[in-house]
């Protein structure tokens, strides 16, 4: 196998006489150091841009116009299926819904005496049947009123995350205004973009396969305690980036990832005979990278190459050293 070498320092030494002496040259012989690239299976990581969002993030609406009597809750606070969040002054709605019930007591008692004329045949039965759907009329009513004053309590659907308040104590709110955001953050989705090259090459080897696991780097650049799967793929390109959108999905059991976070997808790439050289074996001419081999002949000869992946102290080299594996 050729060799590549490490430090490419050429020493020479002159010495210099005065001007009654003839100019000495002497010739230090150099020691380099050389090393072989390695040729193995690895694997790399491929880096994309991600959006990290709540499996379920919703809007709170008002359904009702009112003042807002009570908040129960605070900003940010954990808050569990069905507990009461806010409250808008109900009073209104209390007072239809005494008003539903009394008519629907009096549309009772009107049925019953008349169901008891027509068994003696006082009355027809066209005015039972009258009586009859004045007290169904009557109960829809009162159901209708009680879920109005049903809408006055807003109550959390789903165990979750309060976000920022919209309105405070007090103010007077307008049916369907946004009062607060809940995120249920047990599960993340987080959407990145793949170029319409990588996704052929992704779609091509994930036939017949199990699906596969990413890893999510973190703005901190620590990588997630999780790891994830991408469960689906955007039915789209976009035409103006030429990308199409994936959807990997995390566990996050201790609530580390919020929605609205960002990070790095990383899905890792199996690379087949990979040739691995060190990162100071190299050099730069401009935006190339070179390294040196020596020839069968003993003699040093630079070569350009390209990089597929740089990982710590080492390159993964894409082309330029086909010939000296």
């Amino acid at each position: 196998m050729k060799r590549i070498f490490i430090l490419a320092i050429v020493a020479s030494a002159c010495t210099f006489s005065s001007c009654k002496h003839h100019a000495a040259e002497a010739e230090a012989e150099t020691k380099f150091i050389v090393t072989s690239p390695i040729e193995r299976d690895t694997v790399i990581y491929k880096e994309y841009v991600g959006q990290v969002q709540s499996s379920s993030h919703i809007e709170l609406r008002s359904q009702e116009r009112g003042y807002l009597e009570k908040i129960y809750v605070d900003e940010g606070q954990f808050v569990k299926k069905g507990q009461l969040l806010f409250k808008i002054m109900p009073i209104v709605y209390q007072a239809e819904v005494a008003r539903a019930k009394a008519e629907m007591e009096f549309a009772e008692i009107e049925y019953q005496n008349t169901k008891s004329l027509h068994d003696n045949n006082v009355v027809s039965p066209n005015e039972l049947a009258l009586t009859k759907a004045k007290l169904d009329k009557a109960k829809a009513e009162l159901q209708l009123a009680q879920a109005h004053l049903g809408f006055t309590e807003i109550r959390a659907p789903f165990d979750g995350y309060m976000d920022r308040f919209e309105k405070r104590l007090g103010s007077l709110i307008e049916e369907g205004e946004l009062l607060t955001t809940l995120s249920d953050n047990s599960k993340m989705w987080v959407y990145f973009n793949v170029p319409e090259a990588e996704y052929l090459d992704y779609i091509q080897k994930a036939k017949n396969k199990q699906q596969q696991t990413v890893l999510l780097q973190m703005a901190n650049k620590q990588l997630f305690e999780q790891q994830g799967v991408v469960e689906t793929i955007e039915a789209d390109f976009n035409n103006e980036t030429g990308n199409i959108a994936f959807r990997a999905t995390f566990h996050n059991p201790n609530s580390i990832l919020r929605h609205g976070e960002t990070g790095n997808i990383m899905m890792p790439v199996t690379l087949k005979n990979a040739i691995i050289i060190p990162q100071k074996s190299t050099y730069d001419v401009l935006d190339k990278k070179f390294v040196y081999v020596v020839d069968e002949h003993n003699v040093l000869q630079a070569r350009q190459i390209t990089i597929a992946q740089e990982l710590p102290h080492i390159y993964i080299v894409a082309s330029g050293l086909a010939c000296y594996r």
